[in-house]
């Protein structure tokens, strides 16, 4: 049985053996975390491996032999009895495979600690075939008093086959997964959330999502908008593709015949709204401001211009299912709408912002992420609604990403008054202080009310305004962001690469690193305050000035253009945007830039600096 490497761990890890099952469980049951050409995988516990029909006769007694290697006589009673099978099925994101299922054979040996893969293929007339030359192994050796290793062991090195999908390269296993098995062992941490899709058969998911993303891709070339297009363009085909997944499972579940009726509010750009409807589901969205990118779509996709405010004007009453896709400060209010709306409408929503029914959301002081806090929250909002409440983990590109989805009541058909009550008062609770703005407000509403019941359940309420306030530090005065800029620069050039975590070369000094954190406690009370009120505070200013820093895993770096890695993400400039704006290495760097002046995109020098072709309203707020 040839070993192929193994890594020790770290000296003080309590947490073994549990936290190596933990880190295995993973891998088996989300590889698609550590390989990214698979979108997951299914595993089924079977009683033992002759249950799939294998055919081991050409070599039952070698495959046994590595399974049971490392028996002692004392062991071999309970051996039957510390072994358990499951089978594990791949799901490529693409399918390379053809009607073959690639599946593995999983012997977990609880007495020894390790798991062995035994990968084989399956038909569709479901014959099986054992890939022999491809089993591995994984085990916890606990090494001396203190010491654990995590070791890999092959049944045959010699003819190992791999394609990067079902079947990884050997030496993948040795330098990729084994160090993260360690790491995650180690850290032993638990997700404050759900695994992703766990609503969703991830197979109906995966085929759907790359049938969607290669029918929509063309967007990003057309995309008008000023965010980026492939994050927000594949964002939304992820999220649609869910919602489609999800809407097809109750349709059968429910032996319904036609698709699902939505209503997207505060739909934003209108793209998840447009997809929806041309995969056939009758619907609209409403938001409180067009988007340039609405023309684009064509008289099929719905989209209204009206701002959304709680109330018997906003009821949806023959509409299947209400969406809140990054809806702010409607996002609480969704369940209730949606509960109010019809006995039988449901919803999803993906919070983002944090807002309560009348304002920002108040955090509470406890031993939950924010972001937890308030997923929680809107939870309690649902359950006291009266819906049945499940949370999901999508997969998109955002650290916001997790929904809740309510197909169900938890009250009978005959309680809706009572049920009624209790949101009433659960809303009612929640209302600011008297004397406020948010009261006034609401009395002045209640007083032009026509006094129709609940007509102005949402009084009160702030609806966005319908011209969007520019808060990412483009509009802050221009001394105060060179200010900044200069300040955090010169700390980091005035550190060590080794004290700050930098790195320096012999010929141009780069400085060390800060976190963003340490950062801000080299800036006056007063600015902080300003930058408090911009989206993303300084992270969002630094980002910004992207020709001086590099902003990664919270840590803020001094930029070096030479490096690959920059040049590469470096998008093409047109020539006549070059040479637009002042060098900031040239000007202030003790070295100057690391760059001539034929190779930087910036000027160096007043007679190098070119007149810029754009207005200056529209240019990018970069210090550069």
């Amino acid at each position: 049985m040839p070993k192929l490497c193994d890594i020790k761990f770290p000296g003080g890890c309590k947490t073994l053996p549990e936290s190596f099952w933990s880190a295995l469980d993973v891998w088996i049951k989300k590889p698609h975390v550590v390989n990214k050409r698979l979108c997951g995988a299914k595993e089924a516990e079977c009683d033992d491996v002759g249950f799939l029909g294998l055919d081991l006769s050409e070599h039952s007694q070698e495959v046994f032999s590595f399974l049971s290697s490392g028996f002692t006589p004392e062991h071999t009673h309970d051996k039957e009895e510390s072994w358990c099978f499951s089978v594990r099925t791949f799901i490529p994101k693409v399918n390379c495979y053809g009607s073959k299922l690639q599946k593995e054979v999983l012997v977990k040996d609880f007495g020894r600690q390790r798991v062995s893969f035994l990968p084989f293929e399956e038909d569709a007339e479901g014959s099986v075939s054992l890939k022999k030359d491809n089993i591995y192994q994984i085990q916890l050796l606990h090494q001396d008093c203190e010491d654990w290793a995590l070791e890999l062991h092959t049944l045959t090195s010699d003819a190992w086959f791999s394609d990067g999908v079902a079947y990884p390269r050997l030496s993948w296993l040795s330098t990729d997964l084994l160090p993260k098995l360690l790491r995650w062992a180690t850290e032993s941490k638990s997700s404050e959330f759900k695994s992703t899709l766990s609503l969703l058969p991830v197979e109906k998911y995966s085929v759907m999502y790359q049938q969607l993303k290669e029918k929509y891709k063309a967007m990003v070339k057309v995309w008008p908008e000023v965010t980026d297009p492939e994050k927000f363009v594949f964002e939304d085909v992820a999220i649609a593709t869910y919602l489609l997944v999800l809407w097809a499972e109750e349709r059968e579940e429910k032996s319904l015949k036609t698709k699902q009726s939505f209503v997207d509010l505060g739909c934003g750009n209108g793209l998840l709204v447009h997809i929806l409807a041309n995969e056939g589901h009758p619907g609209k969205g409403i938001d409180v401001r067009k988007r340039k990118i609405w023309d684009m779509y064509g008289p099929q996709t719905l989209l209204e211009e009206k701002a959304i405010t709680p109330g018997e004007r906003f009821l949806f009453p023959g509409t299947d299912w209400l969406i809140g896709n990054h809806s702010d400060e409607l996002t609480p209010w969704i369940p209730v709408i949606a509960a109010r709306s019809s006995p039988s409408c449901r919803y999803f929503v993906l919070p983002c912002c944090f807002f309560d029914f009348y304002g920002k959301y108040q955090r509470r002081q406890c031993k939950k992420s924010q972001y937890k806090e308030y997923i929680d929250f809107i939870a309690e909002v649902s359950r006291v609604s009266g819906f049945t409440t499940e949370e999901d983990c999508l997969r998109i590109p955002s650290t916001k990403r997790v929904c809740l989805v309510g197909k169900s009541r938890n009250y009978q058909p005959g309680e809706e008054d009572q049920a009624e009550g209790r949101r009433t008062r659960f809303i009612h609770d929640r209302q600011p202080p008297q004397g406020s703005d948010v009261q006034n407000a609401a009395r002045r509403e209640n007083a032009d009310s026509d006094g129709t019941h609940g007509s102005s359940w949402g009084a009160g309420f702030q609806p966005r305004d319908k011209i969007e306030t520019v808060r990412n530090c483009a509009a802050l005065p221009r001394d105060l962001v060179d200010g900044v800029v200069l300040q955090v620069a010169n700390v980091l050039l005035g550190m060590s690469a080794e004290a700050g975590g930098g790195s320096s070369s012999s010929d141009w000094h780069r400085g060390g690193s800060l976190s963003v954190s340490e950062a801000a406690g080299l800036l006056l009370q007063d600015t902080l305050q300003l930058l408090k009120k911009e989206c993303g505070g300084l992270q969002t200013l630094l980002k910004n000035n992207h020709q001086v820093f590099r902003v990664e895993g919270g840590r803020v770096y001094i930029r070096d253009w030479r490096e690959k890695k920059t040049l590469a993400k470096r998008r093409p400039v047109a020539p006549g945007a070059l040479k637009t704006r002042p060098c900031w290495f040239h000007d202030r760097h003790p070295q100057g830039c690391p760059l001539l002046a034929d190779d930087c995109a910036f000027a160096h020098g007043p007679a190098d600096l070119r007149p810029s072709t754009k207005p200056l309203k529209k240019m990018k707020n970069d210090t550069s």
